[in-house]
């Protein structure tokens, strides 16, 4: 199959550290080149594939100040798409809702991954008047606030089987992952890791509009000793820093759209405690690879059960359910429904009625 997978250009394609939606597109690329398919990528020129790469700008947006205005770039980018679309056989985006109006008045098929949140009010609109644009979701909840959009399925991300694997290490603390901002709720990781008397290694970045919560809210409670700030870290250390954690921190206060993080404990073995918001309940499964909790208190008084978990376990349920070859077998599935004019079969991946999301009471980031 001839196929096109449309990406952000704001980071390069892997990201080389943080970028949660380029990984994604970086593992289901390469495992679809893997099964024999033709795969053109479009990404900015410092990505790295094993597909055809198209490189509408020569880097990540991220990395270059010269760029003013990602909007023109990206309006670009859908445009040499366009030109080309007879070329391919399927068109997979993942730039939210950017192809909508463009890809619906041309004859190759085509979806869109939306990878983010999506409870803004300004989002009503838009999906209004896009309602038969064929959309999937990363998670059932993540649906939840435009449950009239053209939903065909709801695709869980996976990651490559072998990139995280546990290793063999005394478990003596607790990890936070990720992103520091006030949804990811890294200051009640500090006060549940406190209150267990358990230390906390943070291995996460700040980006610039989060920079006034770190300075005002985080930073004074880094000790250096029993909160320990590590930085940023990229696959290759993960391995060793969750395999070392009693548990992964997640105690998120925003509708998480699916949240990474979890998925790669899992493959390392480690438990995850995490806040029932979003798609939690979707990933985590109560009592065998971590805890759904509802605050604070009820982390701190399921850490004393973790002993009961089996790492051996949690490691193969992330084999089952998460893996990167499934994910694109998934997707190959839609493919194949939309080429064929098939109404895809609406599916849900945990319950045919996604649990209510939480609307948070801090302002996240989008």
């Amino acid at each position: 199959m001839r196929l096109a997978q449309i990406a952000p250009l704001t980071e390069a394609i892997p990201p080389k550290l943080y970028g949660g939606t380029e990984r994604v597109v970086h593992w289901l690329t390469e495992e679809l080149v893997a099964m024999g398919h033709d795969v053109t990528l479009y990404a900015s020129g410092d990505s790295h594939t094993s597909a055809t790469l198209e490189a509408p700008w020569p880097k990540a947006l991220r990395f270059d100040s010269s760029v003013r205005d990602p909007n023109a770039l990206h309006m670009m980018m859908l445009e040499r798409v366009r030109q080309r679309a007879n070329d391919f056989d399927f068109l997979h985006f993942h730039l939210d809702y950017y192809p909508f109006s463009l890809f619906s008045r041309q004859s190759t098929s085509f979806v869109t991954t939306l990878h983010g949140r999506l409870d803004l009010p300004e989002h009503q609109p838009v999906f209004a008047t896009f309602p038969s644009t064929p959309v999937v979701s990363i998670s059932d909840s993540q649906r939840r606030p435009v449950p009239h959009a053209g939903w065909v399925r709801t695709i869980h991300h996976g990651l490559p089987e072998r990139l995280l694997t546990p290793q063999p290490m005394r478990q003596e603390y607790f990890a936070f992952l990720g992103r520091i901002a006030p949804e990811k709720g890294l200051d009640r990781a500090i006060h549940i890791a406190r209150q267990c008397g358990i230390p906390l290694k943070i291995a996460a970045k700040v980006d610039k509009v989060d920079r006034e919560y770190y300075e005002g809210i985080i930073r004074p409670l880094i000790d250096g000793k029993d909160i320990e700030y590590i930085g940023e870290i990229g696959d290759g250390q993960k391995s060793k820093f969750l395999s070392g954690a009693l548990a992964l921190l997640v105690p998120i206060d925003w509708p998480e759209p699916f949240g990474l993080v979890m998925i790669e404990a899992m493959a390392c073995g480690t438990p995850v405690i995490a806040f029932n918001r979003g798609s939690v309940p979707e990933i985590i499964e109560d009592g065998l690879t971590g805890f759904i909790v509802e605050d604070e208190r009820s982390a701190v008084g399921v850490v004393h059960r973790l002993s009961k978990l089996s790492r051996t376990e949690i490691r193969k349920r992330f084999e089952q359910r998460f893996t990167a070859r499934r994910m694109a077998q998934d997707y190959l599935e839609v493919y194949r429904e939309l080429m064929q004019g098939e109404a895809p079969r609406l599916r849900l991946v945990a319950n045919e009625s996604p649990p209510p999301y939480r609307v948070c009471d801090r302002t996240p980031r989008p």
